[in-house]
Formats: structure tokens, C-alpha cells, sequence
């Protein structure tokens, strides 16, 4: 492989500080597919962060120096790279206080290998749009922005002004977890924060138009606990 492809190879960033985690991501992220650049405590990862600049991180949220959310804090103060986090937390909140903060993404050690990489290429492809696609498309469903027209299996969806908002910001950050809060305030403002019910409600509504069993939702999936994310397109 010559040095000019590597170059062109997206740039994967994993902060942990358990060496073992260290090799087996750098075995299973193919290096013939990612650079893979390794960092094993908060501080090295920040200043990995600013010198590599990474189009994903993968991050451990319990390093020695630094807690991982707070490496979260201080890299949303000048970058929107993608964050996933891998750690052994299993805790809502613990989840929930990560994506709060920035992370765009939790899987709790130990995962599969096939989920890290579905769930990277995807943060990948968020990176790399300047803008969300003016159509998304994810199996029968289609959202086109421009003309704030949803359409499943080619026929007209009518929803009502906050249904279709909640569905284009989901749309909008397809692939990424969104939290509970996080929606409200986008939705209906920080005066909704303690009225989850609110989020419940139409969540369902919008499942009920847009998937054919709304029991066994395809499209927008719950993150137990913490929140929804739209299933990717592609």
C-alpha cells in the first residue's frame, strides 16, 4: 500500500486505555479500509485529536487521567467530529449524560465487531455531508426536505407541523442517538423538559403512519432509556 493511500483513508481515533482493546480495534477496523490512530489517556487523546484529526473517535469513557465526558465537553468546544463511545457503563444515565455532552453515538463493552463497523461507517457518512441530503430515503420511506413531502411506499404521508419536525430532525442526524432532552428542547423548547410524555405521544403517532407494524418499528428505533435514532439510509 503506498503512503499516498493511507493518507486518503478515514482517519479512526481510539482513545482507551486498556492495550488489548487497543489491538483488537486496530485488527478488526481493516487497515486496508481506516487509519487507525491509538491514544490511552484523556490528555494524549485531545492532543491526538487536534494533530491526526480524526474523521471518527472511538472513545472509552473511563480513562486515568481525564473522565471521558469531559473529553466529550472539550472537544465540542472546537470540533463536530463524530464520538463513539465504547464502554463498559451500562448505566441510562451514564449513556444519556455522554450523548447530552456530544457524543453522537454508545455502545456498551462488550459489542460486535459487525455493530462497531455498521455504526462508524454510518457516523462516516454523516461527517462527510456538508448538508443532510435534500431526499432520505431508508426502505419504503421517503422524506423529501426541499419539498417537506414524506411519502411510504410511494403514497403521500400527511402529518401534522410537529410531527413532521420531529421526523426531519431525527432525519437530519439519521444513524445518531438522540437523547430524550435533546429532542424536547429542539422540538418544543426547555419549558418541555420534564414532560417526556409529550415526545412519547407523537413518537407514536409518527410510527403509526410512517411503519407497517408500529409494535416492531424499521425506521425510527428506540434506544431504551435514552432515546430514538433514525434508522440509516443506504
Amino acid at each position: 500500500m503506498t503512503a499516498g493511500t493511507t493518507k486518503n483513508l478515514p482517519r479512526i481515533l481510539v482513545v482507551d486505555d486498556e492495550h488489548a482493546i487497543q489491538r483488537f480495534l486496530k485488527t478488526a477496523l481493516d487497515p486496508g479500509e481506516f487509519s487507525v490512530h491509538l491514544a490511552d489517556s484523556g490528555h494524549t487523546g485531545l492532543a491526538a485529536a487536534v494533530a491526526v484529526r480524526p474523521d471518527v473517535i472511538l472513545l472509552d469513557l473511563g480513562l486515568p487521567d481525564l473522565d471521558g465526558i469531559e473529553v466529550i465537553r472539550r472537544i465540542r468546544e472546537w470540533s463536530q467530529v463524530p464520538i463513539i463511545v465504547l464502554s463498559v457503563r451500562e448505566r441510562e444515565d451514564d449513556k444519556v449524560q455522554a450523548l447530552d455532552t456530544g457524543a453522537d453515538d454508545y455502545l456498551t463493552k462488550p459489542f460486535g465487531i459487525g455493530e462497531l463497523l455498521a455504526r462508524v461507517k454510518v457516523a462516516l457518512r454523516r461527517s462527510l455531508q456538508q448538508a443532510p441530503e435534500p431526499v432520505f430515503r431508508v426502505g419504503e420511506l421517503e422524506v423529501d426536505l426541499p419539498l417537506r413531502r414524506v411519502s411510504v411506499a410511494g403514497a403521500e404521508v400527511q402529518l401534522t407541523p410537529t410531527e413532521y419536525e420531529l421526523l426531519r430532525l431525527l432525519v437530519s442526524h439519521a444513524g445518531k442517538v438522540l437523547t430524550h432532552s435533546q429532542i424536547l428542547k429542539q422540538i418544543w423548547g426547555v419549558a418541555y423538559l420534564e414532560q417526556p410524555h409529550v415526545l412519547r405521544v407523537n413518537i407514536s403517532n409518527l410510527r403509526r403512519k410512517l411503519e407497517a407494524d408500529a409494535s416492531r418499528p424499521r425506521y425510527i428505533l428506540t434506544e431504551p432509556g435514552v432515546g430514538y435514532r433514525m434508522r440509516s439510509g443506504g
